[in-house]
């Protein structure tokens, strides 16, 4: 990467840092492009040359620290089914919470109303976080062949955006990440123990604090 390179991708966090710290503090509607390169430092018209409009930094916000996530979870490839997802979970949550309830109100309005964001699929943050789970589910060996993926997959995303909508509507009261474990070992002991392979525990024991 050269100078002009590491220039460009510098330029770059500084807007998306600049944006996140912005709808954190203000909320996304009341702030402007004018205001997010000013916090950045940079020319009103440097922004048009990394994104079309505001709406776009909420969506790169989304990219990178979940791209991480993704990463994390290659590198977990002998890993149980229950352990890659206990893992998901809790990062997964812990970026939500790191990002903020306006960033998160954000994803929700896109998901709500996909016609709010730009037409291609990897922009759509439900779209991306649904093929994660997804993968995780084809790739996992300690399911039987009949296991129905694809349902799996949307019960299993519906609770976890369910987690945030709960979040956004109490106002950040509810707190996504304390549930997390608890919801890892019961309901997705529940939802899983019918396609297993062999036996895990009997969720029916499991008890909540």
């Amino acid at each position: 990467m050269n100078k002009r390179q590491k220039s460009a991708v510098e330029t770059k966090r500084k807007l998306i840092s600049a944006g996140l710290e912005l709808i954190k503090e203000k909320g996304f509607c009341a702030i402007n492009v004018e205001d997010i390169t000013k916090k950045a430092g940079v020319a009103k018209g440097t922004f048009y040359v990394y994104f079309k409009r505001k709406e776009d930094i909420v969506m790169e916000i989304s990219r990178t620290p979940f791209g991480e996530i993704a990463d994390e979870l290659e590198q977990m490839e002998n890993a149980e089914l229950f352990e890659k997802f206990r893992h998901y979970f809790r990062r997964f949550m812990e970026q939500v919470e790191f990002c903020g309830i306006q960033i998160c109100r954000e994803w929700i309005r896109n998901v709500i109303d996909p016609n709010n964001v730009p037409e291609t699929m990897d922009s759509k943050k439900w779209f991306y976080d649904y093929e994660m789970l997804e993968s995780i589910l084809k790739n996992s060996k300690e399911l039987k062949k009949d296991t129905p993926i694809e349902l799996l997959t949307h019960i299993i995303i519906s609770e976890l955006y369910g987690m945030m909508i709960s979040w956004c509507m109490s106002d950040g009261k509810f707190e996504p990440l304390d549930w997390t474990d608890r919801f890892c070992d019961v309901q997705l002991t529940a939802i899983f123990e019918p396609y297993l392979k062999e036996r895990r525990i009997n969720y029916a024991d499991s008890k909540i604090e």
